[in-house]
């Protein structure tokens, strides 16, 4: 790999903030990323060739990074958040359990024929998307948004988890070992951070990397991830176990936002828009257009995603805002088509249909958390002028109005 080369991969993730800059077109980071890819990969001129070992491997990181930073966005310390998880874990079995029928269906009718590939598709959520969405209303998430957040991330873990097993190709038992031995040793990580943190070992170290732009938090959370990694590829199980189970660490433990920002530095700045240029350079958008069918998996994918979480959402009474924003998804269709095209259980058109599918899933998740922001701004109002009618009447306040 030429510096030219990574100098063309770089420039081309320009393009996901250039598009991400205009307000009226809201559209994600990761679409302007995937686009460069497009043009420059093999649908377009030609000019990077993802194959190459040196690439492939430098997006097998960002790919690692691309899932920590997934993980930090499990909203494991959220208020009232214990309360929500019952609710949460009904959503995300029934989702799991609706998805197989149509899964079932839609491994007759479209070109995609792995099942528990399309079991994942249909019963995902991304904590990654609904996180920031919801964040970005004025009070964070409340009432039936906790409900949404319980079920998004017990969604994204379990199906994040099942993943290796599901793309294995033979040796299932040594998939899963390595992928509970990667898990064993994030909790390890956990444990030794904790106590590390309880008797103070690093205190001295940690202030004096402040002090001096040491970035030692991210250092030892890198470290901790590459040695995950290096573990999970010698069981024959995916990195992305490694990834996601050191950012949920972070997330569990709640570290300084300081860290937050190195990893969105080394993680966004550099590393994931390399994976997702990557990603695109891989994909066969000609064969997506060319070919009706893979046009139709596009077609059937976003629908039944659609359709499972809504009717979910529906069944639970938790409503329709929430089946469309649980709707989200983006990392685990990212994971699934950028490991299946490497192990041949997903044709370069279908991972065109895969990832447009979930590019449209946010679209939709858009629209649920708007409604779910505009019905808490009802209730709210609701709540407030009953007061308001009862003291201007000057009636008993302990009556009913």
């Amino acid at each position: 790999m030429s510096f030219g080369s990574l100098a063309l991969v770089m420039a081309g993730g320009l393009l996901g903030p250039v598009l991400a800059g205009f307000p009226r077109l809201t559209v994600p980071l990761v679409v302007g990323e995937l686009l460069a890819g497009i043009l420059i990969g093999r649908t377009g001129f030609g000019w990077v060739d993802p194959s190459r070992p040196e690439l492939a491997f430098l997006g097998e990181i960002g790919f690692a990074v691309l899932m920590l930073i997934a993980g930090t966005h499990l909203p494991l310390r959220t208020p009232g958040l214990r309360g929500a998880l019952r609710s949460g874990a009904v959503g995300t079995v029934l989702a799991a359990v609706l998805a197989i029928p149509v899964a079932i269906l839609l491994h007759r009718v479209t070109p995609l024929h792995d099942t528990g590939i399309l079991v994942l598709l249909l019963a995902t959520s991304s904590a990654a998307i609904v996180m920031p969405v919801l964040a970005d209303g004025p009070e964070g998430p409340a009432g039936m948004a906790l409900v949404a957040v319980a079920w998004v991330a017990l969604a994204d873990v379990a199906t994040v988890i099942a993943i290796p097993v599901v793309l294995a190709n033979g040796h299932v038992g040594r998939v899963v070992l390595g992928s509970v031995l990667v898990l064993v040793g994030a909790t390890a990580v956990y444990v030794v951070v904790r106590i590390t943190d309880a008797r103070n070992w690093l205190e001295r170290a940690e202030r004096r990397s402040l002090e001096r732009g040491w970035a030692l938090r991210l250092r030892l959370s890198l470290v901790a991830l590459f040695a995950l990694a290096w573990l999970a590829t010698e069981y024959g199980t995916s990195i992305l176990i490694a990834g996601f189970g050191i950012g949920a660490v972070i997330a569990l433990l709640g570290e300084p936002r300081s860290i937050a920002q190195e990893l969105i530095g080394v993680g966004e700045g550099f590393l994931v828009p390399v994976f997702f240029v990557l990603l695109g350079a891989r994909l066969d958008v000609r064969a997506l257009f060319n070919d009706p069918a893979n046009l139709g998996l596009l077609a059937a994918l976003l629908a039944s995603i659609v359709a499972v979480h809504v009717a979910v959402a529906l069944v639970t009474r938790a409503g329709l805002a929430t089946g469309l924003l649980t709707s989200a998804q983006l990392g685990v269709p990212a994971a699934i088509t950028s490991l299946g095209l490497s192990n041949g259980s997903v044709q370069p058109g279908q991972g065109a249909a895969i990832v447009t599918a979930a590019i449209g899933s946010v679209g939709v998740a858009a629209i649920g958390a708007q409604r779910l922001r505009a019905g808490a701004a009802t209730d709210a109002v609701g709540a407030l002028v009953p007061a308001e009618v009862a003291g201007a009447g000057g009636g008993d306040p302990g009556e009913r109005p």
